[in-house]
């Protein structure tokens, strides 16, 4: 069996921010929040603070750990979100059809029209910046790729035998969809569901850096590149640390992703090869 090299570099880079994120409260030094002293201001990187400390004095290490936190719960609940939304629409006009097949690729051809990012942008507008609006605004933006993956398979299974054969057990509409049409599809929606963890991580950094989302002194990569561009030059490692740790979750994520699509689609494996 060859080696997936995506999916271990991909599973090594996604564990170590899932441990940091859990144990942020353990391994971090000081509280990244409260722990503030303008006396200990802008310090590069040393044996007392391993990643040096920002401009109010606040230990950089300690909130790239917390800001692990809210970026994979940001990233997770917000394509869990776009997932079941996306499923439930693509299953369902595929496999009813008609207008509400026609309703559905309407609204997703305009979703598609629209840039993600910039929908999120004026739902949160609209909303107040904070932890739940951020959720609300990615998971309801980004559900579409999945919805059109999930009509395609539906479409292709509907007319299998074994979708038949629970028509004649008398099985309903909705028990086919999910005992027969879901367990086939799952392979697919796994691959977009973790690319799409990492773009929410990255949008949740956008919208942080740009004030929408998660407010300081909150400890988001986002916000935190945000305060530093007053220091990029005097004091870089301000921004450095949570850039390469926004860059390490999303590359991770993308070649976990890759690795799975290679392992649940042997056709796109065996065209690689």
């Amino acid at each position: 069996m060859k080696l997936n090299v995506s999916l271990i570099i991909g599973g090594v880079a996604l564990t170590t921010v899932v441990v940091a994120g859990l144990f942020a409260p353990w391994l971090a030094h000081t509280d990244p929040v409260l722990d503030a002293d303008l006396m200990n201001a802008e310090l590069p990187p040393g044996k007392e603070f391993w990643f040096g400390t920002d401009a109010q004095g606040r230990d950089i290490y300690s909130r790239v750990l917390y800001g692990a936190q809210i970026s994979l719960t940001v990233g997770i609940v917000s394509q869990l979100i776009n997932t079941v939304i996306g499923v439930a629409l693509g299953v369902s006009a595929g496999y009813w059809g008609g207008w509400w097949d026609d309703f559905v690729s309407g609204l997703t051809n305009m979703m598609l029209s629209i840039p993600s990012l910039i929908f999120a942008l004026a739902i949160m507008a609209i909303l107040n910046p904070g932890l739940t609006s951020l959720l609300i605004a990615l998971g309801l933006t980004n559900w579409s790729f999945t919805c059109r993956l999930a009509r395609a398979s539906t479409l292709s299974l509907k007319s299998q035998g074994y979708v038949q054969a629970a028509k004649t057990l008398g099985y309903g509409d909705i028990r086919i969809m999910l005992t027969q049409l879901l367990p086939n599809m799952l392979g697919p929606i796994i691959v977009i569901a973790t690319l799409g963890i990492g773009g929410a991580v990255l949008a949740e950094a956008t919208l942080s850096f740009l004030g929408l989302g998660i407010r300081p002194p909150f400890p988001s990569w986002g916000s935190m590149l945000s305060d530093a561009r007053d220091q990029i030059t005097t004091a870089p490692w301000i921004s450095v640390f949570p850039g390469l740790a926004i860059f390490v979750t999303v590359l991770g994520l993308n070649l976990l992703g890759d690795g799975l699509r290679d392992i649940l689609d042997p056709q796109s494996r065996s065209r690689r090869s």
